[in-house]
């Protein structure tokens, strides 16, 4: 009983071999399995395999291996209970004082483009969380390592200690269930995901496993504390984004990004999307991305200033050369040319972000947190489009009206409740945004377009309840409305439409935007 004995089983080898090394230095005598033994035996270190401790062979391709008494005996005895410790001696249990163990890769099974189902399945461990959570609930006796970062920690304290501490014995237990909490909830919801697995749409239990990217300086304000997590999925998204220069990003500063990038997937063509408070301020769309972001500064030249930038095409000299002028938070897209970042690297705090366009399946829902609980809805990823839209006025919209209705559709989608979008045919002359009644949010479009509304076209992210929009659109020489319809006084907007000459359509899809 007064051998020392550690297991190390895992996937992430990083400093397995370090770890493994120190701990026979100091006496312990090593156990391990698969490929885990092979990497250990080949940097020439002594390691007695699991099948030898436990008397049976890994069987089942490796389905089961450590699945044996004689290794969870020795992981889960309480040392301090005489009889128990008269229990392992009498089956000839050694105990295991240290359990190093991560889990199988099923996140990078299952992003693997065109994973198979079975490759899924073959990633679930089942030995390793078993192995994990009798070590974390024996804390007091064993010490559980599932963070390889972790383990110049541990050999330093049982260098200068001779154990490990009973605080970082408990927070490494911590750490350790929640390894396996968010390990089960990766595979909880790649199932519940499954066509035929959840009656209805939604699961009646719902799990997301996210990772600590990085601690934020502060959140919405200086008073409160924030972090940013990723989807233990993979990253992806402006998760997967890559910082390429700037200052570190705040909490705005993503919540801003994110709302700035999902506006500017909504286009093929090049686009360039100005956010200010999550909001857009300016978007430009033109045959090269220099022109767009051109468009989108004129749209706001005063907003901008502060903003955060959304390209979907890669930042070349002009461009950059043209955000170079005035201040800016950060610029997010998908390649910046090598003469681009020399320029911007002059501005040395702001911040570049490089991130590819999302991919088909990834982020199906939208999650907002309330007191005591969490809304859920699936996101709303449909491309705009005015095919089914219906004609309700006398006069009907002309091709070019077409065109820059649904541009200024695409926009108001992403714009906070009540929206008004004024718009051109490649740019935003007029925005307002989050007002409480959808009139004023129309003054306030049309009060920032002033004389470009002569002519543009107003998108609506829900419908009139009042003709007072027409009137004031008719005012400002609006000459096309896009709205979903669906109030009780569509007649009076229609009839006031019909009225000034202004062609409106219906699209029978509302965006509202919280």
């Amino acid at each position: 009983m007064n051998k020392r004995r550690a297991l190390i089983s895992v996937s992430d080898k990083r400093g397995a071999v370090e770890l493994a090394r120190g701990l026979i230095a100091l006496g312990f005598e090593i156990i391990s399995t698969g490929g885990t033994a092979k990497s250990l035996v080949e940097a020439g270190l002594a390691v007695t395999p699991v099948a030898e401790v436990t008397g049976f062979p890994e069987i089942l391709g490796g389905r089961v291996k450590t699945l044996n008494p004689r290794i969870h005996a020795g992981i889960l005895a309480r040392l301090d209970d005489e009889e128990q410790r008269q229990e392992l001696e009498k089956h000839g249990v050694t105990p295991i004082e240290l359990v190093a163990v991560n889990l199988y890769p099923f996140a990078a099974a299952v992003a693997r483009p065109g994973a198979a189902h079975e490759d899924a399945v073959e990633n679930i461990d089942i030995g390793g969380p078993a192995m994990v959570r009798a070590a974390a609930k024996n804390h007091a006796s064993v010490t559980v390592v599932v963070n390889p970062d972790r383990y110049p920690e541990i050999l330093a304290q049982l260098e200068s200690n001779g154990s490990v501490g009973d605080q970082t014995r408990l927070k490494l237990a911590a750490e350790a269930f929640a390894h396996t909490a968010a390990y089960d909830a990766m595979i909880a919801s790649y199932f519940t995901e499954l066509p035929g697995t959840s009656e209805g749409r939604f699961p009646k239990q719902f799990s997301l496993s996210f990772n600590k990217m990085q601690e934020l300086r502060y959140g919405e304000n200086p008073q409160q504390d924030a972090v940013f997590y990723a989807q233990a999925a993979g990253l992806y998204g402006l998760a997967g984004a890559k910082q390429l220069q700037g200052k570190e990003l705040s909490f705005n500063n993503l919540n801003d990004l994110h709302a700035a990038r999902e506006l500017a997937l909504e286009f093929d063509e090049p686009v360039a999307v100005a956010v200010k408070h999550a909001n857009p301020c300016g978007v430009g769309r033109a045959e090269s991305i220099a022109e767009a972001y051109r468009l989108a500064f004129r749209a706001d030249p005063v907003s901008i200033f502060g903003g955060i930038i959304a390209l979907n095409r890669e930042v070349d000299e002009e461009t950059a050369r043209q955000m170079a002028e005035i201040f800016l938070e950060a610029v997010i897209a998908p390649a910046f040319s090598p003469e681009a970042l020399k320029l911007l690297k002059e501005k040395s705090d702001l911040r570049l972000l490089q991130a590819a366009p999302l991919t088909a399946g990834q982020d199906q829902y939208d999650l907002k947190k309330v007191d005591g609980g969490l809304l859920l809805q699936t996101i709303d990823r449909n491309r705009i489009t005015l095919k089914e839209a219906k004609p309700v006025t006398g006069r009907k919209p002309g091709i070019d009206e077409l065109e820059m209705l649904l541009f200024a559709q695409k926009v108001v989608k992403h714009v906070r409740s009540n929206a008004i979008v004024v718009g051109g045919r490649n740019r935003t002359f007029g925005i307002g945004a989050g007002q409480m009644s959808r009139i004023a949010a129309a003054k306030i479009a049309l009060a920032q377009a002033g004389d470009s509304a002569r002519g543009a076209v107003i998108g609506s992210d829900a419908f009139f309840p009042f003709p007072d929009t027409v009137e004031e659109a008719a005012a400002a020489g609006i000459t096309a409305i896009v709205q979903p319809g669906g109030s009780l006084k569509d007649a009076e907007s229609i009839e006031a439409c019909n009225r000034h000459g202004i062609t409106m359509i219906f699209t029978g899809r509302r965006y509202f935007k919280h």
